[in-house]
This record gives structure tokens, sequence and C-alpha cells, in this order.
């Protein structure tokens, strides 16, 4: 399955995903609502200000990933890995355990 990856206001595509490795890609003020990105490799992926809404985020590689301004509502966190250096929204709240998987 192939993703097209949009900018968020000018529409232009920024990228094509095929499933693949995401990992250290420039996908600030990407339009991903509503795409499948299960078990994604988006470390040090470069999401701020990315419409992530709706997004199937189950069991991804979020470790490292820049998610500053990024629009969460309703995707889907659940077995994402995370760390440390996984930039959140502001007032962003979640609990990952200690190996952190959300």
């Amino acid at each position: 399955m192939t993703i097209e990856i949009n900018h968020r206001t000018t529409g232009e595509v920024l990228h094509t995903h095929d499933g693949g490795s995401l990992q250290g890609a420039d996908l600030s003020n990407a339009d991903l609502s509503g795409s499948d990105l299960s078990g994604a490799d988006l470390r040090n992926a470069d999401l701020r200000n990315a419409d992530l809404s709706g997004v199937n985020l189950r069991g991804s590689n979020l470790r490292g990933a820049g998610l500053n301004g990024a629009s969460l509502s309703g995707a889907d966190l659940h077995g994402a890995r995370v760390s440390t250096r996984t930039d959140w929204p502001t007032l962003f709240c979640m609990v990952a355990d200690a190996e952190g998987v959300v």
C-alpha cells in the first residue's frame, strides 16, 4: 500500500510512503490524517505541526520523533515505542511502561 504524504496547507506532495522506513524523514506540516502507519519506523522523524488526526500508529517506533505542534486527535498510539527524546505537543499526556511502550 502506498501513502501519498501532502503538505498540510498547500497540498504539495512531500513524500510517497510504500511501507519502508520513515526514520529521520521530514514530515513537518504533512497531512497524514486517517493514514495507517501501524508498525512504521518513525525514529527521529520530524512530524512538527503535522496533522496526525485519526492516524493508526499502533506498534510504530516514535523514539526521538518531533511531534511538537502535531494534531493527534483520535490517533491510535497503542503499543507505540517512545523515548525521553520523543518531543510531544504541549499539554499532551500519555503513559508508557518502563520499556517506552505506550
